[in-house]
């Protein structure tokens, strides 16, 4: 039975790990308690960690997604 090597080495499966957590951090970041407000509106949902900061996280991980999945190690000479 011959050993099947696989597409992604190690290198690839921890740089995908990393951006899944980024990823989730973005995410976390995003979410809002619910509001306290009699009203049903809560200003701080337009903080600038929810509009500013959290898109920027999750974006950063998509980003290293993509190049988790391009990233091929160098071969040795």
């Amino acid at each position: 039975m011959d050993k099947k090597e696989l597409v992604f080495g190690k290198t690839n499966f921890i740089l995908l790990a990393i951006a899944i957590g980024i990823i989730i951090v973005g995410f976390a970041l995003m979410a809002g308690g619910k509001t306290t407000e009699a009203g049903g509106f809560d200003p701080s949902i337009f903080s600038t960690r929810r509009i500013t900061v959290a898109p920027i996280v999750t974006l950063m991980g998509f980003g290293l997604v993509v190049y988790a999945i391009l990233f091929k190690e160098k071969e040795p000479l």
